[in-house]
């Protein structure tokens, strides 16, 4: 119970991170909001690894730089196809994907869940392409079918394989896997921003508001290790997963929109699946 607690943790997190993401790229780049996002990340877990400290191994670096390029890939490919209007495809696709790249690595690490918590994991991953999903009526016009698939997975196997490499991180190691991680990212998303020549400069106002994403997405890794640290990672990774249902619930109750009704369904399988994997 402690795992499934940490990883619900860890997704409202997320939810949260995300709906304020979605918010602000309303007004300036999606790759702006991001990259001032993950120096906000930076800031919160650099200062999380210097208050609990922690003995990082090599591996321990090596997992999180790989984590760090998956975290940063992962965005450039999702704001690829969501900027390319693609966002009913690319969307629930990465979400489910990334969720699955982790149970496989768990999987193919030894790990074994009992069956009512695959149960729970199926239920899951159905729950997630459907709260993520946006109805075709009310997602742009621009198709581009291939290309969406092509982002979406791309997106997904960067998010997975963030996790699962997070999830590889000895617990000697405290946070300082987390913060390198975070570094890792600010770069390769710097380097993103300069390819697209979008601009990096925020006024002082809504530059400090673009930094509260970030301390969110850093708060959810947190909770993430902390989670894999007492569960496993095929278990916790579906949980965070679950992400999309807080993005969905407070886009409803700030901004008054419409949950559709394979959302409601989806937010229900979400219960449902988080109940099996707790019982499992």
């Amino acid at each position: 119970m402690t795992a499934v607690l940490l990883a619900l943790a860890s997704a409202a997190a997320y939810g949260l991170s995300d709906f304020l993401g979605g918010v602000l790229s309303k007004r300036d780049s999606p790759w702006t909001i991001a990259l001032w996002g993950q120096i906000g990340a930076l800031l919160a877990a650099g200062a999380a690894a210097l208050a609990i400290g922690g003995a990082p191994a090599p591996v321990d670096l090596a997992w999180a730089a790989l984590a760090g390029t998956g975290s940063a890939l992962g965005t450039a490919f999702l704001y690829r196809g969501l900027a390319a209007g693609r966002m009913s495809v690319v969307a629930p696709i990465s979400a489910v994907v990334s969720a699955a790249v982790p149970v496989v690595a768990g999987v193919a690490g030894g790990e074994r869940p009992a069956p009512l918590v695959w149960g729970g994991i199926a239920v899951g991953l159905v729950a997630i392409w459907l709260v993520a999903r946006v109805p075709p009526a009310h997602a742009a016009s621009r198709t581009g079918t291939a290309a969406s698939i092509r982002d979406g997975v791309l997106a997904g196997l960067g998010f997975g394989t963030a996790f699962a490499a997070i999830g590889q991180f000895r617990e000697e190691a405290g946070l300082w896997p987390n913060a390198l991680a975070m570094l890792v990212a600010v770069v390769v998303l710097a380097a993103g921003v300069l390819l697209v020549r979008a601009g990096i400069a925020l006024p002082s106002r809504r530059a400090g508001l673009a930094l509260l994403p970030g301390v969110l997405g850093a708060t959810a890794l947190t909770f993430f290790l902390f989670a894999t640290q007492h569960g496993l990672l095929t278990v916790v990774s579906v949980i965070s997963a679950l992400y999309p249902a807080a993005t969905v619930i407070l886009a409803a109750l700030v901004l008054r929109e419409r949950i559709h009704r394979g959302q409601a369904v989806g937010l229900a399988a979400c219960a449902v699946a988080v109940a099996l994997v707790a019982a499992g």
